[in-house]
């Protein structure tokens, strides 16, 4: 049985909404009440998500890693009223290579995306959730975060950073009605699979002992109560969504 939180009268904006975990989520937060607004940097396919998902969805073309691309997405977004649910799923994967072999520039992109692009976001839209007085931010790291996956050192360094930022953040919005907190999914069936090997693919999943890799639906349900007035009493934690690979 699928559980249906009260979302009715908020406004919730996802990065990477296009497609993978942030539509997935998108679907299950409309299907809740919420108005969803859908940042992605894929203008097409965002505006396309956008139309299908129908009434309460809206698109924003958005460059996460750019501050006024960043600025201007939040103005937009917040013009019919606040945001009080912010979903970061927007990511990237890749590398396939030791660090003596990753050249630099794909090193410093992994960062950009994966860590400055979601403090950027976090940093435009958290101080009108505070004063509102209510809102829940859940940013979406990796088990890579909290393991390191060999041959995939800028994405383990860029999903370790998204964790301790979360921590941070949580501390620091503690009295402010707004909670932050940080899930850390193992290998999810999104299209991010396609950006690493065959050979890093296997080695992940073997690492899952349920022995299969996940669905963005099953990410969604967690994402869903962590946006959700049932979660009170928890900020600037770290949940575990791996299939029992790493549960701590």
């Amino acid at each position: 049985m699928t559980v249906t939180y009260d979302f009715s009268g908020l406004r919730a904006v996802i990065t990477g909404g296009a497609s993978g975990i942030g539509l997935a989520t998108a679907e299950r937060f409309l299907a809740s009440g919420a108005q969803v607004v859908l940042w992605d940097s894929n203008r097409d396919l965002v505006a396309k998500q956008a139309e299908r998902l129908g009434e309460g969805a809206s698109a924003v073309t958005v460059d996460i890693t750019d501050t006024a691309s960043v600025a201007k997405a939040a103005a937009s977004s917040c013009a019919a009223g606040p945001v009080q649910i912010l979903v970061n799923s927007a990511g990237i994967g890749g590398s396939g290579y030791p660090v003596w072999e990753c050249e630099p520039d794909v090193w410093r992109r992994m960062i950009e995306v994966n860590l400055v692009g979601q403090f950027l976001v976090c940093q435009a839209l958290c101080q009108q959730m505070m004063a509102t007085g209510w809102g829940r931010i859940v940013n979406v790291a990796s088990v890579a975060g909290k393991e390191g996956n060999t041959n995939a050192s800028a994405y383990s360094a860029s999903k370790a950073g998204l964790i301790g930022f979360t921590k941070s953040l949580g501390k620091e919005l503690i009295v402010s009605g707004v909670l932050a907190n940080v899930i850390c999914p193992a290998v999810i069936e999104t299209a991010m699979i396609d950006q690493v090997t065959s050979d890093q693919l296997d080695y992940m999943t073997a690492k899952i002992p349920m022995g299969r890799i996940g669905t963005p639906e099953e990410v969604a349900a967690l994402i869903a109560w962590l946006s959700s007035s049932d979660c009170s009493f928890s900020t600037g934690a770290v949940y575990d969504i791996s299939g029992g690979r790493a549960t701590y």
